[in-house]
Formats: structure tokens, C-alpha cells, sequence
């Protein structure tokens, strides 16, 4: 019988934060799909953001989804994505998110790249891609 050490149990860092952002994903009031972001530098988490309604609306799990089913476009949806509510986390405590990795559970969408772009993001590190559940 072989017995496990703690080398074979641990996961890597990419692992480990993505594994967080599945948890930051379960906050998620998105009937859709639940999306989790983690902003970490230096191996220090910075932020987390969930994809939902903003703060203050009613929520998609309480009152249904705005997006048409198999409708493609971002504009029909309620929620505020992931990432930009990582941003906004960030920027509501006065914290600067550049240079950070972004570990997501899902693949940013192409206006969230273009933010995590001019956020001077370094690196972008995701779990599965977003596009298998459009």
C-alpha cells in the first residue's frame, strides 16, 4: 500500500487559486452560468468578484433571467461580469490591481479582455472555456 505525502496531495499555485475562484464562482446569482474571478499578486489574493445584478438590483435567481435563451448578445443580460466586479472591488478599497494574474473559472468574453487589457493585467489564468456554454 502506498501512502500519500503531502508533495502528492498539493496542489500547484494555479490549481490552488483556481480552486478558490470556483468557490468566489458559488456566490454567483446568474441563472446562466456562475462565474468566479480572483485578482492575486504576489500570492496574495487582491480581489474577488462574482458575475450577478448589480448592487442594490433584484437578483436573476429571484426573478428569472433577463437573457433569452440562446441569445448571444452581453446587452440583454443584467449581470455585471466576474472580472469587472473584481475591478470594482479593487478600486472601491483603493487598491491597484496591475500586474496581477486573474484567475477565472471561466474564460473571459471579448469586453473583459479588452478591460483586463487596459487594467494592465500580466496574465490570465481560467478553469474551462466560457464559449462551451453560450
Amino acid at each position: 500500500m502506498k501512502t500519500q505525502t503531502l508533495i502528492d496531495t498539493r496542489p500547484d499555485i494555479d490549481t490552488y487559486y483556481l480552486e478558490m475562484a470556483k468557490v468566489v464562482a458559488s456566490r454567483s446569482t446568474c441563472n446562466h452560468n456562475k462565474v468566479g474571478a480572483i485578482f492575486v499578486i504576489d500570492n496574495q489574493v487582491i480581489s474577488t468578484g462574482y458575475n450577478g445584478a448589480p448592487s442594490g438590483e433584484e437578483h436573476c435567481l429571484d426573478i428569472g433571467c433577463s437573457k433569452p435563451e440562446h441569445a448571444t448578445k452581453f446587452e440583454t443580460c443584467r449581470a455585471v461580469h466576474a472580472e469587472v466586479n473584481a475591478i470594482i472591488q479593487a478600486a472601491l478599497h483603493g487598491v491597484s490591481i496591475r500586474g496581477a494574474t486573474l484567475y477565472c473559472t471561466h474564460s473571459p468574453c471579448v469586453m473583459c479582455r479588452r478591460v483586463l487589457k487596459n487594467a494592465k493585467i500580466e496574465k490570465i489564468v481560467f478553469a474551462e472555456d466560457y464559449d462551451k456554454h453560450e
